[in-house]
């Protein structure tokens, strides 16, 4: 997905209200940009990783990432503009992909693939 006013494509989510786990982030904000609520269990815990981010200059991110299976089409709500559903080979290609997803969540996936 692309938030409005960004260039990079990422994926889904955000940081986390005081309190919250990144479990329960997770749940929230691909409610509240996809409009899909998952349950915990039916989310798969990823990794972590820590890297530049996508959209701000000078800043690293740290992401909790969490994968789920979903059939359907994907709307963008809230502050997003526009959601990419494409192939992780395909993906790699773009100049236009955000450092966790070119560095990480994408080989992750291809690998997976894989095997």
């Amino acid at each position: 997905m692309r938030k409005r006013g960004t260039s990079k494509f990422m994926q889904p989510g955000g940081k986390p209200e005081i309190g919250e786990s990144a479990l329960q982030t997770v749940i929230r904000e691909i409610h509240e940009e996809l409009g899909l609520l998952f349950t915990p269990e039916k989310l798969t815990f990823d990794g972590e990783w820590v890297g530049p981010a996508a959209n701000e200059e000078d800043t690293s991110i740290h992401a909790s990432l969490f994968s789920a299976r979903f059939d359907g089409q994907l709307t963008p709500l809230a502050e997003l503009e526009e959601v990419l559903w494409i192939a992780p080979e395909d993906a790699l290609l773009r100049k236009d992909i955000a450092p966790l997803l070119r560095d990480f969540v994408l080989p992750q996936a291809i690998s997976s693939a894989q095997k």
